[in-house]
């Protein structure tokens, strides 16, 4: 496994065609990582060399960059157009989607036949694309790239819808650090807790495009996006934020 540490190192590279910014998975990973048992923690971070879920959380985004991972360029989103209306009905990508990779990477990490070296990168990429389906946008239309291909303003910048939605939304909703997030939005009770975390990956993408499609319809091209919109939409990062922390939390329970 070549270049692990530089790609760890990278993190601060802005690439547009990625979900959430560093903070939105740094936040997703810190929920899941207060919501495992003390069990399923150790053995996590014995795998990850001892650093914490946080710290891997971005490297996926990086690595696909990378000659060596180039391959899974394409699992950090579905695309569901708008004539199809689920990710159950949409064309699927000939390598792979984030659906299809969380998938395979539980199956694989339940296993038991990987190396460490194996073990380590499945769990950092799983990490990562539970991160990923929660994002809006990456459940959206081919046709534009996932929103790459809208053009809005926000706040009177012109700025691609996609990237809106990686950092500016949410850095407009709250200034606070990744544990200032999951410390403000994991405050649910038990049995909606245990709510939140059922279903599977396929069942989990289907809302993601739900609202994927809403923001399409309130985001069309040239709009002026402000603080009303800000407004409408923090309540939905922070449920998706925790709906993907505790999700997590359970396949890595699941999984150890």
């Amino acid at each position: 496994m070549k270049n692990i540490l530089t790609l760890s190192l990278a993190l601060c590279i802005s690439l547009s065609a990625m979900a959430w910014g560093p903070k939105g998975h740094d936040t997703v990973a810190y929920i899941a990582e207060q919501n495992l048992s003390r069990r399923a923690l150790k053995k996590v971070q014995k795998v990850l060399d001892g650093h914490s879920l946080v710290y891997v959380a971005n490297w996926m985004d990086n690595a696909s960059h990378t000659d060596e991972y180039a391959h899974t360029s394409t699992w950090h989103y579905v695309n569901v157009d708008a004539n199809e209306g689920s990710y159950a009905e949409s064309k699927k990508e000939a390598k792979g989607d984030v659906v299809v990779a969380i998938n395979n990477a539980v199956e694989r990490l339940k296993s038991g036949e990987l190396s460490a070296e194996e073990e380590k990168v499945e769990l950092m990429m799983l990490i990562h694309m539970v991160g990923d389906m929660h994002c809006p946008m990456h459940a959206g239309h081919k046709a534009d790239r996932g929103g790459n291909g809208t053009q809005v303003k926000y706040f009177g910048k012109q700025k691609k819808l996609h990237s809106v939605w990686d950092s500016e939304v949410v850095e407009s909703a709250h200034r606070w650090g990744y544990s200032e997030w999951a410390e403000q939005v994991d405050r649910v009770k038990c049995r909606e807790r245990k709510a939140l975390k059922r279903g599977t990956p396929n069942d989990w993408i289907e809302e993601t495009v739900v609202l994927a499609a809403d923001i399409y319809e309130n985001s069309t091209t040239g709009k002026n996006l402000s603080y009303d919109y800000v407004a409408e939409y923090a309540p939905v990062i922070e449920r998706q934020f925790l709906k993907g922390g505790l999700r997590l939390a359970a396949l890595l329970e699941e999984i150890y």
